[in-house]
């Protein structure tokens, strides 16, 4: 049973990186991400319930209709009920509700940025399942080789001591390193298996035959000129920057909350009433202007000014902290990138040293100049420098998709993906005035089964 798991994963370990037939291209892994992320789909519903709080503010610039019944007794023989029709409306109130509504664009306008960094998260992380699955992969049929290439060694120094050229403590060496190799290859396939299932959880398939992934995007030439990208596409900068509008919008409505209110009702009734037997009913229209004036409310208004101010300056703090926090993201993007290529440089030339070291060593030890141990070392060290190449290659080109992500440009957009987009102004323009459930509800309706899919 043993025998046949390692089989099939080495099998699987061959198919993942195998280039032809139904092959999987890392674009076709992206666009998968992309339909299948419940993350997204989470976020998008974030994004209409916010859309929400615009129709919500416009309502409140709105005349309020109500119907009222009521019925009352005062002993067994008096009964009173009336119906009524009241009307509210707000004339003034020193525009807060009209700065209500441009809070809550605002408000919206940042959960869309939001929306974008978790799409680019999305693909950032298919992006890496991706090229682990295809390093790991790589590394069991490393280590398979490896085992082949020692129990062939042990195989030879079993030969050589029954010659009397070499002592049995050679032959145990070589068993030693190949129970090593046992062990390394159980443990790369271990790590496949991890790889796979973080592959379903990245992308929502398991994978197919993964092609080698197309020439990574292009870079900005300068560190420099990636930062000033990055402070000019990254939706975390866009959404706080919304953010404080919006809370600079709050600090003038909490001003507003000190003028008069100025409002407008009207009501119509009918009532009836019963008493003693006798029953009468009675007609009433009434209209009435009000206004009210803040004099004093405990120092609430003055408490709520003072902590929307508080509240812009933190968010004002925020959007500085966080575009030190994208610049930091770039450079260490950056960084990496620049390590893995001088790793991948440094990788090749061990492996061409190590493999001209290691075929001297085979031939040497044949003639009786090295033993069995100079052997299996310099096969460790090769099989070493093989898979430190395979994880450089893995980190530069992910490296270069962090940097697109830290400079805000890791979208299906930029990079080209044909997917089905997601359209955040439909829900918004089909709620932003606020619809009853009427002819213009049922194209709502329409709206929300789209989004529903999407």
């Amino acid at each position: 049973m043993k025998a046949i798991r390692n089989a099939v994963l080495g099998g699987l370990a061959a198919v993942f990186v195998a280039g032809a037939g139904t092959a999987e291209t890392l674009t076709e892994a992206l666009v998968t991400a992309y339909e299948n992320s419940n993350l997204l789909d989470k976020n998008r519903a974030t994004l209409r319930a916010t859309d929400e709080d615009v129709a919500q503010a416009v309502s409140l610039l709105r005349p309020v209709l109500n119907f009222v019944a009521s019925a009352s007794d005062t002993d067994v023989s008096a009964y009173q009920g009336s119906l009524s029709l009241t009307a509210g409306l707000t004339l003034y109130e020193g525009g807060r509700n009209r700065l209500g509504v441009e809070a809550a664009k605002e408000n919206v306008l940042a959960t869309r940025a939001a929306l974008v960094t978790v799409e680019q998260d999305v693909l950032f992380d298919a992006v890496s399942a991706y090229m682990d699955m295809r390093a790991e992969a790589q590394s069991v049929r490393l280590a398979e080789n490896s085992l082949r290439l020692t129990r062939e060694e042990l195989r030879a120094a079993e030969d050589r001591f029954e010659v009397g050229e070499v002592t049995r403590t050679d032959v145990s060496l070589a068993e030693s390193r190949v129970a090593e190799a046992r062990s390394r290859l159980v443990a790369a396939q271990g790590a496949l298996e991890v790889a796979r299932a973080r592959y379903f959880l990245a992308i929502g398939a398991y994978p197919a035959n993964l092609q080698a992934p197309p020439p990574a995007p292009e870079i900005p030439a300068t560190l420099e000129a990636a930062k000033a990208l990055a402070n000019q596409n990254h939706p975390a900068i866009k959404q706080v920057q919304h953010l404080v509008k919006a809370a600079e919008i709050n600090v003038e409505r909490a001003r507003a909350a000190k003028l008069p209110r100025v409002e407008l009702g009207a009501s119509l009734s009918r009532n009836r009433s019963v008493a003693q037997g006798t029953t009468s009913y009675g007609d009433v229209a009434r209209g009435e202007l009000s206004v009210t004036v803040p004099i004093y409310q405990g120092g609430r208004l003055d408490s709520a000014q003072r902590q929307a101010m508080a509240n812009a300056e933190s968010v004002r703090a925020e959007l500085l902290q966080t575009s030190l926090t994208i610049e930091d993201a770039v450079a260490r993007a950056w960084a990496q990138l620049e390590v893995a290529r001088a790793s991948i440089t440094a990788r090749q030339q061990q492996i061409r040293a190590a493999e001209l070291a290691f075929e001297g060593v085979r031939e040497e030890a044949k003639l009786g100049a090295r033993t069995t141990l100079d052997v299996l070392d310099a096969e460790q060290e090769l099989l070493t420098a093989r898979n430190d190449l395979v994880q450089a290659r893995r980190d530069e080109y992910v490296a270069v998709y962090a940097l697109l992500s830290a400079m805000g440009l890791l979208t299906t957009d930029h990079l080209g993906l044909q997917v089905a987009g997601y359209d955040p102004s439909a829900y918004y323009n089909a709620v932003r005035n606020a619809p009853v459930h009427s002819i213009q509800g049922k194209r709502l309706d329409r709206v929300l089964e789209r989004s529903g899919r999407n």
